[in-house]
């Protein structure tokens, strides 16, 4: 079964050895920008452009999406699956000129329904992990869920960079990745762990803790609705480790269909170099999690 939320019980001795230091936001994007006041994020190098392969007889594609996790993918008012990875999908077949569909799929069963050759391409919030890409062909990261710190706007706090955490109360939900990081990278902070996001906004939002630190997609939606956009904001960030964070979320595909896969990443670098990316992501995200 696939866990959509981030959770680490060991972490690597190595990788303490290796981050140990200052706090810092990990530069693993080529770039962000900004639009109409929105951190956007770009995930391809300018370099290393992906050609477009030939698509001559290509199929019909099949996206698999699931309908239960905004803005990434739900349904729409109208009853028709959409969010950021739908819309992308669609907008991707149309950059290539090819004919899709797209089929909503109980989340827990979308990659044993591509495996069984019941559609063409997963579209949804997987991780990219080893054993994903074991099993599958998965094109270049069109979106990651960094971590990031939120305070309360009134507070004045720095930003918690290095030694700034020392001394501070900052919630976390217990046993995730994200509590994980800050042990070893936060020492000195005072962790109060709670036992999921919710609970730890209203202790943000009540002032009985300095930071809170998270799941960067959930608190954005939080602080885009009315019980966070009053009291908080982001603060610092986005941080990015992969080995704590994951590898991003790209279009998943089966390994025999390496034509597709490069079609895709190949209408995914042009999305983004014409604009469209952007459009879609100010649809989707007023406040961004970057």
């Amino acid at each position: 079964m696939i866990v959509r939320s981030l959770r680490l019980s060991i972490v690597p001795v190595k990788l303490a050895a290796l981050l140990l230091g200052a706090l810092v936001a990990l530069p693993l994007l080529a770039s962000l920008s900004w639009a109409q006041g929105v951190m956007i994020p770009n995930f391809w190098d300018p370099k290393a452009r992906f050609e477009r392969p030939d698509l001559t007889g290509l199929r019909p594609i099949r996206f698999l999406v699931d309908d239960e996790f905004p803005p990434l993918h739900f349904t729409g008012f109208d009853g028709i699956p959409t969010g950021f990875s739908v819309e992308l999908a669609r907008a991707a077949c149309e950059r290539l000129a090819i004919t899709c569909t797209v089929q909503v799929r109980r989340f827990d069963t979308l990659l044993d329904s591509l495996a069984e050759r019941g559609g063409d391409v997963v579209a949804a919030a997987i991780p990219t992990t080893a054993s994903l890409r074991q099993r599958f062909t998965i094109t270049n990261p069109y979106f990651k869920i960094p971590a990031r710190f939120v305070v309360r706007k009134d507070k004045g706090f720095s930003e918690p960079r290095g030694q700034a955490l020392t001394g501070r109360s900052v919630a976390v939900v217990r046993e995730t990745a994200h509590e994980a990081f800050l042990k070893l990278l936060a020492p000195g902070a005072e962790l109060r762990s709670f036992a999921d996001l919710g609970a730890a906004e209203a202790a943000l939002r009540a002032g009985e803790v300095d930071y809170l630190f998270g799941d960067g997609l959930s608190l954005a939606l939080w602080l885009g609705g009315p019980a966070g956009s009053t009291c908080c904001a982001f603060i610092g960030g986005p941080f990015l480790e992969n080995r704590f964070f994951g590898e991003g979320i790209g279009f998943i595909v089966r390994r025999d269909d390496v034509i597709l896969r490069r079609a895709l990443d190949h209408a995914l670098q042009r999305l983004w170099d014409e604009g469209k990316y952007a459009e879609l992501y100010l649809r989707f995200f007023p406040v961004s999690p970057f």
